[in-house]
């Protein structure tokens, strides 16, 4: 009898094309963060060569088949080097202006309604339905759970009022998407007027012309004792939100729910070939309402975060203001995937940060900077970074046989 042990090599780990790519963006956000504080190298030259290593890591991953991953590698290192040098060149007074550490807890913040977003919106293309109406969920969230909070007086119990007030949306959206099959990027915008005259008419009706009164129940901020104390990081991360950490707390245990148990797996069966899934017993149609029902009760979480949690217990018609299309545009631009869903929206949490503060250089062009968020939106839905694939049957209606 033959013994098929393979043999042991002497190379030992080689690394794969795609850690490569991973590690080659790695240093191409190292490129521009080793010219801002807390490091704040003053030559170009350190810039440079950190990026042109990132850049080399996504040249070699991209011929070794790792193209997509490669490609973001390479923008990464030539984008790192150019932010880089204009920050070596920019006085050190506006860097510590622009650049503090409290960068990062807005980062955060601007990225937690769209990660939320972003989330319900993979769940719900998952199992095969297009959900357009994020914005309109999201809205609905922000207006019912600052409403349930002020009469209640309880946070906890606004939040429950606003994921009941998302899911009947992204329900209705479902029926029509689902039982009567209509088209869904109708349905879903159909979602999204309708959540601004349902929650326009109801601001009007419940407050009047008054805002919402102070002293709302607000969702509150997580202490962390220890690093709260550090030099940098605590006004970075040592006080954030609850429902930052919720939404970041979100995206491993997505990742293990969609890719690491049966349940993940019929929501990915039913999106990919939902034929065969009924073959097998599961029920399309179940598994695909409550894929969006959780959709929407996780955009409504976004939205709740913004009037009760990031604004303090206020409401403004159409508050949202197109997170929910951003969202939608981070989870195209993370290949509905949790990581890389997230990844997108600390992206657009970073281009909505900076802009706010870039006026220091500018402030003529302050209303120009206001546009980054949206200029990376259209980036990323016309896949200049690479094409992403959609599951097979997103969008497609199921008609049981």
């Amino acid at each position: 009898m033959t013994n098929h042990v393979q043999p042991l090599t002497t190379r030992g780990w080689v690394p794969s094309p795609r850690a490569i790519a991973i590690a080659g963006g790695v240093l191409g956000v190292a490129a521009f963060w080793s010219t801002i504080p807390p490091f704040t190298a003053r030559s170009p030259v350190v810039p440079i060569v950190i990026g042109v290593l990132a850049v080399a890591a996504g040249i070699w991953a991209t011929t070794r088949g790792a193209r997509r991953i490669g490609i973001g590698a390479i923008a990464a290192g030539v984008i790192g080097i150019g932010l880089g040098v204009v920050a070596t060149r920019s006085s050190s007074s506006n860097l510590n202006t622009v650049f503090t550490a409290d960068l990062i807890a807005q980062i955060l913040a601007f990225a937690t309604p769209l990660t939320f977003g972003a989330l319900g919106g993979m769940v719900s293309e998952r199992s095969g339905v297009v959900n357009v109406g994020l914005e309109g969920m999201m809205l609905m969230g922000a207006f019912w759970g600052v409403y349930v909070a002020d009469k209640s007086g309880s946070w906890a119990v606004g939040i429950l009022g606003a994921m009941v007030a998302g899911g009947l949306f992204a329900l209705i959206h479902a029926v029509w998407s689902i039982h009567f099959r209509a088209d869904q990027i109708i349905s879903g915008m159909a979602i999204n007027f309708l959540a601004l005259g349902v929650t326009g008419y109801f601001f009007e009706q419940l407050y009047g012309q008054q805002n919402i009164p102070s002293g709302v129940s607000t969702v509150p901020n997580v202490r962390l004792p220890v690093i709260s104390r550090w030099h940098f990081l605590g006004p970075a991360i040592g006080n954030l939100n609850l429902l930052i950490w919720v939404g970041i707390l979100l995206v491993p245990l997505s990742y293990v729910i969609l890719f690491k148990t049966p349940i993940g797996l019929r929501v990915r069966a039913c999106g990919e070939h939902p034929r065969a899934a009924d073959t097998v017993g599961i029920d399309v149609y179940k598994v695909r309402y409550a894929a969006v029902t959780t959709s929407g009760m996780l955009a409504a979480l976004g939205g709740a975060f913004l009037s009760i949690g990031y604004l303090g217990g206020s409401f403004t018609e159409n508050m949202t203001e197109g997170r929910g299309f951003i969202a939608l545009a981070a989870m195209i631009f993370g290949n509905w995937r949790p990581f890389g869903a997230w990844g997108a929206a600390l992206l657009f949490g970073f281009s909505t940060a900076l802009a706010y503060r870039l006026p220091v250089y500018s402030g003529s062009a302050a209303t120009l900077f206001q546009t980054l968020p949206y200029v990376l939106t259209l980036i990323a839905v016309a896949g200049v970074i690479g094409r992403s694939v959609p599951p097979a049957a997103d969008g497609r209606p199921y008609v049981k046989q």
